[in-house]
């Protein structure tokens, strides 16, 4: 995709940190269902990625602990260049919604909701292994932490 050729290795080829120069991403969608996300510049995709998503995949996050990926709309909210998965970017979750949905049902919400890399400090295993976040490969999230601002909004969908 045109995208990925504006992107280049800054400093020496081993660094995790690469440099974009190209059309702004404008928001982010991922299709839970499809188990993509797609990078876009308005209504044209940039970069396309399969995902892994939390253990229990099927339906909307409700509360700490559930395993589900939320659904809606947020905005990444930090970048995180030391995460315990490679590489990592913060999603806005919980929102004032959530809290209110979890705090319904006697519970807090969770959070530190992420799109990140594989693990540092073991292999993930199988399909659907996060607890609640968005995971790609490592070469991937370096492409989209290069990419992706704060502030970009993020759509999470069924």
């Amino acid at each position: 995709m045109a995208a990925t050729a504006s992107l280049a290795l800054v400093g020496c080829s081993s660094s995790k940190f690469k440099f974009y120069n190209g059309p702004e991403v404008t928001s982010v969608v991922v299709n839970k269902g499809a188990r993509s996300m797609y990078l876009l510049h308005h209504d044209e995709i940039l970069e396309q990625y399969k995902v892994d998503l939390g253990f229990a995949p099927t339906g909307d996050k409700k509360v700490k602990g559930d395993g589900k990926t939320p659904e809606g709309t947020y905005y990444i909210d930090r970048r995180n260049p030391n995460s315990q998965f490679h590489l990592s970017l913060g999603i806005s979750y919980p929102n004032a919604r959530d809290i209110a949905e979890a705090r319904a049902l006697g519970q807090p919400a969770g959070g530190d909701i992420f799109i990140h890399g594989q693990p540092n400090k073991f292999k993930a295993k199988g399909k659907d292994w996060t607890a609640g976040c968005i995971a790609v490969k490592n070469r991937e999230i370096e492409q989209i932490y290069a990419m992706v601002k704060v502030g970009t909004a993020i759509s999470l969908r069924a």
